[in-house]
């Protein structure tokens, strides 16, 4: 599997990835491609989410958390700095397939880092019972995107108010019932984030694609 780079470490804005992976799923050489990334603060919520019942919009503006709906289906999720955005660009065209194989991807880098972790009907990874990584996946027209979230360190109480619409819902839900269910890489590792991708990379990828600035142009512009 070929690794994806960047001609730069500039942070882009989070659409610019999602174009990114329709740009690999379009043009790699290979079957199978895989990138990690990074955004500022953002939500992100699934293709048949309405934004205004799954985000709480005021408080993204007042946080200058940016807001984006991606193609693929799921949950509406927080991501920052402290998120490992992962990337899974595959010729598969079976979408179970695609998950179970990206799954265990994430299963086996964990394993590696010592970390018991399993997977649940949801395709949500969990350490022991707490969720740390969420999946989604898009059916392309030549294979599949599958993509997720393993929160390292981020922002628990933007994760927590961003994508909680109001107070109704936020007393119904209970931020503390919501904290319970999730938890931090962070606190089973003593790996750093960036040794943490290095993990991920060494694990999974053999060679690499390192896109010119005419191709990331090309995102750009798409």
């Amino acid at each position: 599997m070929k690794y994806v780079i960047l001609p730069d470490y500039e942070i882009r804005p989070l659409s610019f990835y999602l174009a990114t992976e329709e740009y690999v799923a379009r043009h790699a050489a290979e079957p199978d491609s895989f990138f990690l990334w990074q955004v500022e603060p953002s939500v992100i919520f699934g293709r048949n989410q309405v934004a205004e019942n799954e985000v709480n919009l005021d408080y993204c503006r007042q946080h200058g958390i940016r807001v984006y709906r991606r193609k693929s289906g799921g949950g509406c999720v927080y991501a920052d700095r402290g998120c490992l955005m992962l990337s899974f660009v595959t010729a598969e065209e079976n979408v179970g397939l695609a998950f179970n194989r990206f799954v265990s991807m994430v299963l086996l880098v964990l394993r590696k880092m010592g970390i018991e972790a399993a997977c649940t009907s949801h395709n949500d990874i969990l350490i022991g019972d707490r969720k740390v990584c969420g999946t989604a996946c898009r059916k392309m027209p030549r294979g599949c995107i599958v993509h997720s979230t393993l929160l390292y360190d981020t922002n628990m109480e933007h994760m927590l108010n961003a994508i909680t619409p109001g107070p109704e819902k936020l007393e119904q839900k209970g931020i503390r019932s919501v904290r319970q269910r999730i938890t931090l890489l962070k606190d089973y590792t003593p790996l750093s984030l960036d040794e943490v991708k290095a993990l991920f990379r060494n694990t999974l990828c053999r060679g690499e694609w390192k896109l010119t600035q005419q191709e990331i142009e090309e995102i750009e512009n798409s």
